[in-house]
C-alpha cells in the first residue's frame, strides 16, 4: 500500500444513539459487510462504558470472520478499564480471527463527565493513568513479542513476576498501537512509543503542529522517517445544504454527548454539508499530514448511516 495514499474508514455505530430506537442491533455487521464492498479502507468501534452500546472488542469479532479486506480497529479503546492480560487474549484471538487485519487505537480518557466515572466503575485508579496505559500496551507487545510465556513484566504500575502462554497474534509482534490525544505529553509519547496518531482536533492548524512534534520526538528516539501513521477521527455527514448539514450535527451532538454543536465543534474536529463543502474541509487535514481518516457518521438512525456510507465513499475521489 502506497504510504502517501488516503485511505477513509468509517466507525461501525456501535452506540443505541446512533442506531436508534427499533432497530436490530445485529444488522450492524450487514453494515460493516457494506462497507467493505464500497470500498472503505476501514471499520472503526469506539470503547465507552456509559451509554447503551455493543461491546466495542465483541463487534470487532463478530465483524472479523466476515470481512476479508478492511482493517479493524478500535477509536479509541480503553487498555486501562480492562484486566491486562486478558484483554491481551482478547485481542490476539481477534488479530488472529481476522488473519492480521486488527489496528489498536488507544487512550486514557479525558477529565471531566466522561472520564472519572468510568474508571469509577472499573474500579481503576485515575491517577498515573498515562503511565498505566503506556504500560499495559508495553505488556501486550512482551506477550504477542513471546508468546510461550515464561518471562515477567515489572513496571511502576504492572508487576508480573511470571507471564501465562499467550494466544499468538497473526503477525509477529502483534497489531500496530496507535494513540489518540493531543497534549504536549501525549505527542511525545505518540512519537517514542506508539505505531500510528489519531487524535480529533477542530483546526487543521493543530493537526499539523502536533504531528511536526510528534516527528521531531519519533527522529529524536531513533525512529525511522514514517513510522507513525498520521491519522484523524472525524464526525461527517453528507447534506443537500450547509444548514442541513448543521442541524444534523446540533442532532447528533445532543443525542451523543448531550451538548450543544457550538460546544462540540471546539473540541473535536466536524464536516457536514454538501460534498464540496465536506471534502474541501477533510482535504484541509490531508494538507497537514492526515492519510488516514476514521469517519464518525454524525446521524442518529440506522437507515441514515446506511445511507451516508453511501455517499459518504464519494468523497474519497475528492482527497489527494
Amino acid at each position: 500500500m502506497d504510504a502517501e495514499t488516503v485511505q477513509v474508514g468509517v466507525l461501525i455505530p456501535i452506540g443505541q444513539a446512533q442506531w436508534g430506537p427499533g432497530t436490530d442491533p445485529r444488522s450492524l455487521t450487514g453494515f460493516a459487510v457494506r462497507a467493505e464492498e464500497l470500498g472503505y479502507s476501514s471499520l472503526w468501534v469506539n470503547d465507552f462504558l456509559l451509554t447503551p452500546r455493543i461491546e466495542a472488542l465483541t463487534m470487532l469479532a463478530a465483524v472479523a470472520p466476515l470481512t476479508q479486506r478492511v482493517l479493524l480497529g478500535t477509536s479509541a479503546l480503553l487498555p486501562v478499564l480492562r484486566r491486562p492480560v486478558q484483554a491481551a487474549q482478547t485481542l490476539a484471538s481477534i488479530d488472529l480471527l481476522s488473519g492480521g487485519r486488527l489496528v489498536l487505537t488507544v487512550g486514557a480518557a479525558f477529565p471531566g463527565r466522561f472520564g472519572l466515572p468510568q474508571h469509577t466503575l472499573s474500579e481503576v485508579p485515575w491517577e498515573r493513568r498515562f503511565t498505566r496505559l503506556d504500560e499495559t500496551v508495553a505488556l501486550w507487545r512482551q506477550l504477542w513479542a513471546e508468546p510461550d510465556g515464561g518471562g515477567s513484566f515489572h513496571g511502576e504500575l504492572l508487576r508480573f513476576d511470571e507471564l501465562p502462554p499467550m494466544t499468538a497474534p497473526f503477525l509477529a509482534g502483534g497489531p500496530p498501537v496507535w494513540l489518540g490525544g493531543l497534549s504536549e505529553s501525549a505527542l511525545r509519547r505518540t512519537g517514542r512509543l506508539y505505531d500510528g496518531w489519531m487524535p480529533y482536533p477542530p483546526l487543521p492548524s493543530s493537526y499539523a503542529e502536533g504531528l511536526s512534534a510528534v516527528r521531531s520526538a519519533a527522529a529524536g528516539a531513533g525512529r525511522a522517517a514514517g513510522a507513525v501513521t498520521p491519522a484523524l477521527f472525524v464526525s461527517v455527514v453528507v447534506t443537500d445544504t450547509v444548514e442541513q448539514g448543521r442541524s444534523q450535527l446540533a442532532e447528533f451532538a445532543q443525542a451523543n454527548y448531550g451538548m450543544p454543536v457550538d460546544q462540540l465543534e471546539q473540541i473535536q474536529a466536524l464536516a457536514a454539508g454538501p460534498a464540496e463543502v465536506v471534502a474541501d474541509k477533510l482535504q484541509a487535514y490531508v494538507t497537514a499530514g492526515v492519510r488516514h481518516f476514521a469517519i464518525r457518521i454524525a446521524t442518529t438512525d440506522l437507515a441514515t448511516q446506511r445511507e451516508q456510507l453511501e455517499r459518504i465513499i464519494k468523497l474519497k475521489a475528492l482527497l489527494s
